[in-house]
């Protein structure tokens, strides 16, 4: 393995709730209340749309995608979804910092440093919206491709959070058979004083709606007895999966970031070393410190 190169889950294609769009001569992201699937090529007109997106479309009887029939690659949650505090260098899309709120590694001066996280409402570095929550949710649609994930990428903390609670809840329940329960993943909308009582959307994960928790339940521990049965190995699976993460210092490349920033950055590039901390803040690292 060559060392340095981390070892993702094998993307075939995407799953978005917004779209990028250009106003102006600049190309701004817009928010959608649904769902998009597509594939991994982009042309001017934008991301090229996967047959799935159609084939779900016609089962919605012309209803906005808002909900998509999906199953987990891995049982461990951790290896499903992949969140990290994460600060992209805005014209290269370079991974400056990344960082769980206790310890991040950084590009420093004297190269790539381990250093304590406060999170980016705590941190001088991060500040000023530069250092933004980012996770990525790997799923399998269908069956065509037993190995191939689709990737939902999000920055938003409803979405994370959500998803992060549901994957150990459902851990937890099914006795660790993340990997053969049927799972949806549903477009659900709130308003909150900071949207101005306007209508945000985020994912959640929820079970089929064929199925209540004692059948979906069931079915996957049936369903892993027979996988088991065959040599299929789960386990190793997960075993891999997570020494593919491991084998780099940033889990994504610069084309991953520029496309991060493409979909969900506003602003310009601020020089963060440039950037002092309000007073407000020095006080909240003082105490935080102290």
């Amino acid at each position: 393995m060559i060392k340095g190169l981390a070892i993702t889950p094998p993307v075939i294609g995407r799953i978005s709730i917004g779209r990028v769009v250009e106003k102006n001569g600049k190309r701004l992201p817009e928010k959608d209340d649904q769902f998009t699937i597509t594939t991994q090529i982009q042309t001017k007109e934008g991301w090229m749309l996967h047959p799935l997106d159609e084939a779900l479309r016609k089962e919605t009887q012309g209803s906005k995608l808002r909900s998509i029939p999906i199953t987990l690659p891995f049982n461990d949650p951790d290896l499903n979804l992949r969140a990290e505090y994460t600060f992209f260098e805005r014209k290269s899309g370079r991974p400056l910092c990344a960082g769980d709120g206790e310890t991040c590694r950084r590009h420093t001066d004297k190269g790539l440093e381990s250093l304590p996280c406060p999170s980016p409402d705590l941190c001088d570095y991060g500040s000023h919206g530069l250092c933004k929550p980012y996770g990525r949710l790997y799923v399998q649609i269908g069956d065509d491709d037993e190995l191939g994930c689709f990737v939902l990428r999000t920055t938003g903390y409803n979405s994370i959070r959500t998803l992060a609670a549901r994957l150990r809840y459902f851990h937890a329940i099914s006795g660790g058979n993340l990997a053969t329960l049927r799972l949806g993943l549903k477009l659900r909308g709130k308003s909150t004083t900071q949207s101005h009582r306007a209508p945000i959307y985020y994912v959640d994960l929820t079970l089929r709606a064929d199925q209540d928790m004692k059948e979906a339940v069931t079915h996957a521990r049936e369903e892993a007895k027979g996988r088991e049965t065959l040599g299929i190995s789960q386990a190793e699976l997960d075993k891999v999966a997570q020494a593919g993460l491991m084998n780099a210092q940033f889990e994504y490349a610069e084309d991953e970031g520029l496309q991060v920033i493409d979909e969900f950055a506003h602003g310009e590039q601020k020089n963060p070393a440039t950037q002092q901390p309000s007073q407000a803040l020095r006080q909240k690292l003082s105490e935080k410190q102290g």
